[in-house]
């Protein structure tokens, strides 16, 4: 008889980190592959962020305010496309200006318009994006425009001030298990209307 573990899934992981991290908050994820997870925890690091990486832990301490980076998007094993929008939804209120250049996708930036509802001061030219951090983000009506561009609107919400509405949350639903129970358990307030 063989057996088989389904590994976990490191995006998701790195969506808890970065919305915890983005609230200035403190959290434990088990039953993580910390080296799957490298380049994300790296970049966290540099935000300000302070972590204690088990064999399959990771426990994150976040600051008032994290410090702006630059990433660049890059194949396996380096930081992970579906991770930059997530990123840049917690880079919205950080210290100074943060870059993102994304390597792998063309029109990977589909989800700005809708940070730019909730006060992010983002431009995007080409392949680069640059995020100046704003003291606060505000809660808006705003639509998910594919996973991790969803993904982004869930981590600035959860970190902004006031509600936040995302339309077409379909997106997000289709990639992530219980997100809003998971972050809901993490002091959140996510709701999922019924349609």
């Amino acid at each position: 008889m063989f057996g088989y573990n389904v590994m976990p899934d490191r995006i998701e992981a790195g969506t808890l980190l970065c919305a915890v991290a983005g609230s200035g908050g403190k959290l434990t994820l088990k039953k993580v592959v910390p080296e799957h997870l490298t380049p994300i925890l790296h970049k966290l690091e540099e935000c300000g962020c302070t972590l204690d990486i088990r064999k399959d832990s990771i426990k994150l301490e976040a600051p008032k305010r994290l410090n702006n980076i630059e990433i660049k998007t890059m194949p396996y094993p380096g930081f992970p496309t579906d991770m930059q929008s997530i990123f840049a939804g917690m880079l919205g209120t950080a210290k100074g200006t943060s870059i993102i250049i994304e390597n792998i996708f063309e029109n990977r930036y589909k989800y700005v318009n809708e940070l730019r509802k909730m006060g992010a001061k983002i431009t995007v030219e080409g392949k680069i994006c640059v995020i100046k951090g704003a003291r606060k983000l505000y809660g808006a009506k705003v639509s998910a425009t594919d996973l991790r561009g969803g993904a982004s609107l869930i981590v600035a919400g959860v970190n902004g001030k006031g509600k936040t509405e995302i339309n077409e949350a379909k997106y997000i639903l289709r990639g992530y298990e219980d997100l809003d129970k998971k972050l809901n358990s993490l002091g959140a307030k996510i709701m999922l209307k019924k349609i």
